[in-house]
């Protein structure tokens, strides 16, 4: 039963309504006593809100899969299924659903075990419009905030995420030495050319660790001023110098059970190295003016210098470089990965379409070819950049050589371009290259490349299908299939 007595003035009752809260909210009233359940019916169909209706657990179970259902309202003692065991159903189903119960036999322990299961609120019979509108409100306003903070968390981790894109043999290798990397406890040295991807592979090795699920913490080296560097990394205590006021931890002492990742570790003083070091040899550190702390991290550095040659020329502590250089990794630069261009282009694409609210764009050939010329000194990163720009100020559904700068379009159609490859490719790799790029020359005629490299048609066809489908897929785009 229902009492109405209490239709009073919503300010009055305590009840406020919140534009559009009721807008769009989908209730599903569950109780086997009829006259009940068209009592309730009238009473949030009165709210604006949209009802569904059970007399039974089953049938409500069927309405929760088939209807994005906000609020569940449901009698607690029912013949077969109890609300309770209703709940536990309902959770299992759809987590997000919020669960109202409402019972003539209320007590203090089913009220508690409902709430561990789970349930928003517990109501008793008689119930009074009052009191059982303001609980679905209140449960309905919650299960909005929790879908817009898991739609907020989802956005950051999109655009906060960055994903190991790449399937060239350059690209894979180094894939491959940071997972067989990750597991242990040695430090980590990578290195390679600013832009080439360094923190995303620290970042890698850091999600694949033992501490993936403790604190990554990054320093770049070269952004904070000497002066401070090593309160920053350290830490101090009050009165440690002049102007600290207070007790301060540093980066070790944040990235504690986790990843202390040392971005442009070549910028380190003197004085910080020598700390450094012993934390690599000890396990141990000394904020400014405290005591000796334990360091439960594990580092992971990087670097666009060459090391050795700083440790020859004397500005980098030999001890220090070997303590870092136990697993080197080098990021190759984009050059030497021109295959996974169309891949990065792909990714970076949708990446900023939807960041930026437009419909997902498509790549022209031509384009595509342009960047794919390209030198890219500014490797990965510049090739983002340049993407987010093409994106942000394309006004069609493809982007066209239009949409790249003038330095690109120029640069790449200049000139062919000469290939290099890092020491120690294999002939494999350096075969594949040369002949995709001898078709690139030809615009994929195969007989003409085939004569250009004074090799047979038939050789040409193997080498391209000992790679298999997916580093011999088409250009993105329209144009491209």
């Amino acid at each position: 039963m229902i009492d109405e007595t209490a239709q009073v003035d919503d300010k009055a009752s305590g009840i406020e309504r919140t534009a559009g809260a009721e807008e769009g909210t989908t209730v599903l009233v569950v109780d086997d006593e009829r006259s009940n359940v068209e009592s309730l019916e009238k009473i949030f169909q009165r709210e604006g809100m949209r009802v569904l209706v059970a007399y039974d657990a089953k049938h409500a179970l069927e309405q929760v899969r088939g209807h994005r259902v906000h609020v569940v309202l449901t009698d607690l003692m029912m013949p077969g299924t109890t609300g309770l065991e209703l709940l536990r159903a309902i959770k299992q189903v759809q987590p997000e659903v919020e669960v109202v119960l409402m019972t003539a036999y209320g007590s203090v322990e089913v009220a508690v075990s409902a709430m561990r299961e789970g349930a928003y609120d517990f109501v008793e019979k008689p119930l009074k419009r009052m009191t059982i509108v303001k609980s679905v409100r209140k449960a309905a306003e919650r299960g909005r905030l929790l879908e817009e903070n898991r739609t907020l968390k989802d956005e950051i981790k999109m655009l906060t995420k960055r994903e190991i894109i790449g399937s060239s043999v350059a690209w894979r290798r180094v894939i491959e030495v940071a997972t067989q990397a990750a597991p242990s406890m040695a430090t980590v040295l990578v290195l390679g050319e600013s832009g080439t991807g360094k923190e995303l592979l620290a970042r890698y090795i850091h999600e694949r660790s033992a501490r993936a699920k403790r604190p990554f913490v990054a320093v770049n080296c070269a952004a904070i001023p000497e002066t401070i560097l090593e309160s920053e990394l350290f830490g101090h205590e009050r009165g440690a110098f002049t102007g600290a006021v207070t007790k301060k931890d540093g980066r070790f002492a944040k990235a504690a059970g986790g990843t202390l990742f040392l971005d442009e570790i070549g910028e380190l003083s003197p004085q910080v190295q020598v700390k450094l070091l012993r934390v690599l040899q000890e396990g141990e550190y000394e904020p400014l003016g405290g005591n000796t702390v334990k360091a439960d991290v594990r580092i992971v550095a990087a670097t666009n210098r060459d090391l050795l040659a700083e440790v020859q020329a004397g500005r980098f502590r030999e001890d220090l470089y070997y303590r870092l250089n136990v697993i080197a990794v080098t990021a190759p630069p984009l050059r030497a990965r021109r295959e996974d261009i169309p891949l990065l282009v792909d990714h970076f694409v949708g990446l900023y379409a939807k960041k930026n609210g437009k419909a997902r764009l498509g790549v022209a050939r031509a384009a595509l070819e342009r960047m794919m010329d390209y030198a890219w000194p500014g490797n990965v990163r510049e090739l983002e950049n340049v993407i987010e720009r093409a994106v942000v100020l394309s006004r069609a559904d493809t982007l066209t050589e239009h949409d790249l700068p003038e330095a690109i379009v120029k640069s790449a159609s200049a000139a062919p371009r000469a290939l290099d490859f890092p020491v120690g490719t294999p002939l494999a790799e350096i075969e594949l290259r040369v002949i995709k790029e001898t078709l690139k020359h030809t615009k994929g005629d195969k007989s003409l490349a085939a004569q250009l490299l004074g090799i047979s048609t038939r050789t040409i066809y193997r080498k391209l299908d000992e790679v298999g489908p997916v580093e011999n897929a088409p250009p993105l785009g329209p144009e491209g299939g």
